[in-house]
């Protein structure tokens, strides 16, 4: 299906289903915290990255939280690494900051291979722990593109706030039947579907199935 919304969804041989007008408005997005045995170094180097970028930027803590309405002491905690910013919060530095969070979370490095491991995932979770948001880029500045797998537990949701203006998804079902929901529209995907939509909108996924869904996303941010 393709229209005016910017969305395009993919389905294996099926009509796209029905759109609704319905539907309630969409929550903001949970707070989340992320999880992996490098947890103490991810902290370390989101807040090495948000203070570096924040320099260069030129910005003082009092202009940065302003920008980003996340308090001072916070941002002060996160710079230092004594605290680890949920995803909600991260979102929000990150749009203040004028950068993807994708590099935020990395060390950039100029490898002809980068191996991501399992075992030292850059994965995030939602407060109540049924959905997963796991990185499978490294960081590059040049390239505002990011990766991920995302899990989702049965009749579990994860609402988003709108991303920066321009930024598109691409999200294809590996396996489960989920819903996705752009700005109130629901678009239901099962196992091999893929739809592609404009994310500067509120919008949320959705697992509509009896077990867990699992789900491949390509984020690209406008190019500034």
């Amino acid at each position: 299906m393709n229209d005016e919304s910017g969305i395009f969804a993919s389905h294996a041989g099926r009509q796209p289903p029905p759109l609704r007008a319905d539907l309630a408005p969409l929550a903001l997005e949970p707070e989340a915290t992320a999880a992996g045995d490098d947890v103490p170094n991810l902290t370390a180097v989101i807040g090495r990255h948000i203070h570096l970028r924040r320099k260069r930027l030129g910005l003082s803590l009092e202009a940065l939280a302003q920008r980003s309405q996340v308090s001072r002491a916070m941002l002060s905690q996160i710079e230092r690494g004594r605290s680890t910013p949920t995803i909600g919060v991260l979102w929000k530095i990150a749009h203040a900051l004028e950068t993807p969070i994708s590099a935020l979370l990395h060390e950039h490095r100029e490898d002809n291979v980068c191996l991501l491991p399992t075992h030292s995932a850059r994965s995030f979770f939602s407060q109540d722990g049924r959905f997963c948001a796991r990185s499978l880029f490294p960081a590059h500045p040049s390239r505002p593109v990011e990766f991920y797998e995302l899990r989702i537990q049965s009749r579990g949701e994860e609402a988003a706030d709108p991303h920066s203006p321009g930024t598109l998804k691409n999200l294809v079902v590996g396996h489960g039947e989920v819903e996705i929901v752009v700005a109130g529209t629901p678009y239901t995907l099962a196992t091999g579907d893929a739809i592609q939509f404009k994310a500067d909108v509120a919008h949320a996924y959705r697992n509509v199935g009896p077990m867990e869904a699992v789900m491949y996303l390509v984020m690209t941010y406008a190019q500034r």
